[in-house]
């Protein structure tokens, strides 16, 4: 034990001695575990943030969506006006009904309208006809002071209204939203409830669904029926396409994650039997992208974190360098102590003890750097995007999270440790070679 202390001193009073260089010899230790800490919390930050909105979906949900044929597309930039019918229809809802005893609910959404208004300000509109289930199904919150649609307002067909809270934002910046009447191209409704913010306008969930949820509107399918009908026309300057579609997507909810991928093997081969050549059907399956997203964000950690390694090593190189220039220094030093009688065993310990001690206090200040760094990124480069300066040659709206990890800590800070200790042996064992004789002539 006293043999370990006066080593340790030794070696905390030779670091002492040269306190400049001591610090400059950590500096690639500490950049190299602060720049691992943050490259980790970004790819975790960043892997949390796309598995958030992909399971406000729902892992257990499966959607089903009519989607334009490229055929019609072409086809309708050929002439004036038109009428294209595709997607889901009532067959389809009752083969899935039939044939698929695992689903707990379908839950059916209908487009309707092409434009919501509120006195004098206009959106484009994103206006669906559906159930009051599909708030569970897609864990949807209401803002105080309002509700969601209920089996009345179906039964009854009420002209009622559920807005997202982009919708609110624009029509309703300085007024409270619920009691208020909006129209839904020449249909008037009364509004009764106003969503929370959903996390899906943009990242992975924002271009699963395709579109921004918060500027959604919901009214009940019934209503939607009667006063819409299955025609949606869009006018785009000047002009006009109709389409029609009975059902623009069906959210299908199964029991357990585990049946997820078999279900929606089955769904794909039932929407088949009456969509195989028009290709106008689209099947989504959030567990299954889910899955892809953490392989996908497991593999660009493991690669951002490689290469943050990577000043590791350099770090370790740069201690190796100048602890071999310290031997030379020092040559005189080690053979007084040889020829005093200290043992080969003693000098590789002091040696050891300072290269351990620069790569230890190096990752602790590294783990120091990297927190700071991980915590102001995240507030920094958002107000950053966000300057004049920067929007007039990007145009953004970047939302940036970062997420610390134990691990990535811990990690980061023995591989620096065994860096330091790794390459401190060569020029430790360099030293104790010293021929005492040798060494005490050098000058």
């Amino acid at each position: 034990m006293n043999f370990f202390l006066e080593t340790l001193r030794l070696g905390l009073w030779n670091l002492r001695l040269h306190l400049l260089r001591s610090t400059l010899t950590s500096l690639g230790i500490i950049l190299g575990v602060a720049a691992v800490i943050l490259m980790v919390s970004i790819g975790e930050g960043n892997k949390q943030t796309a598995l958030r909105d992909i399971k406000q979906l729902g892992a257990n949900n499966i959607i089903v969506r009519s989607r334009k044929p490229p055929e019609s597309s072409t086809f309708g930039s050929q002439r004036r006006s038109f009428l294209v019918s595709y997607g889901l229809l009532d067959a389809d809802l009752q083969r899935l009904a039939a044939f698929v005893p695992e689903a707990e609910r379908i839950i059916p959404l209908k487009t309707v309208g092409s434009e919501v208004s509120y006195k004098h300000k206009r959106v484009t509109s994103q206006t669906y006809g559906t159930l009051p289930a599909l708030r569970e199904v897609l864990n949807l919150k209401i803002e105080k002071g309002g509700r969601y649609l209920t089996e009345q307002d179906l039964e009854l067909r009420r002209p009622v209204a559920v807005i997202g809270q982009g919708v609110a934002d624009q029509l309703f910046p300085l007024e409270t939203p619920v009691g208020k009447e909006l129209r839904i191209d020449r249909s008037v409704f009364t509004i009764v409830g106003v969503l929370d913010p959903v996390g899906l306008s943009g990242g992975a969930g924002g271009a699963l669904v395709g579109r921004d949820l918060n500027q959604d509107v919901h009214i009940p399918l019934s209503t939607a029926e009667m006063q819409f009908g299955d025609v949606v026309v869009r006018r785009v300057s000047g002009s006009f396409s109709g389409e029609e579609i009975r059902f623009s997507e069906l959210y299908i909810t199964v029991a357990s994650t585990d049946e997820v991928i078999k279900v929606a093997q089955q769904i794909e081969k039932i929407i088949a039997v009456g969509h195989s050549e028009d290709n106008d059907v689209a099947l989504i399956v959030p567990w299954e992208l889910l899955e892809n997203v953490k392989r996908t964000t497991f593999a660009m950690n493991l690669l951002l974190t490689s290469i943050a390694a990577i000043s590791l090593l350099v770090g370790g190189i740069g201690i190796m360098n100048i602890m071999l220039a310290s031997v030379i220094e020092r040559t005189r030093e080690i053979g007084i102590r040889r020829a005093l009688g200290a043992t080969r065993k003693h000098i590789i310990s002091q040696f050891l003890v300072e290269t351990g001690t620069l790569s230890a206090v190096g990752g602790l200040l590294g783990i120091l750097l990297g927190i700071s760094l991980s915590i102001s990124v995240a507030e920094f480069l958002p107000w950053l995007m966000s300057q004049p300066a920067i929007q007039n040659i990007i145009e953004t709206d970047i939302s940036f999270e970062t997420q610390i990890t134990g691990w990535s800590i811990i990690a980061s800070f023995l591989v620096a440790s065994m860096t330091g200790l790794i390459f401190g042996i060569y020029p430790a064992i360099v030293a104790s070679r010293q021929d005492p004789i040798v060494a005490l002539r050098h000058e």
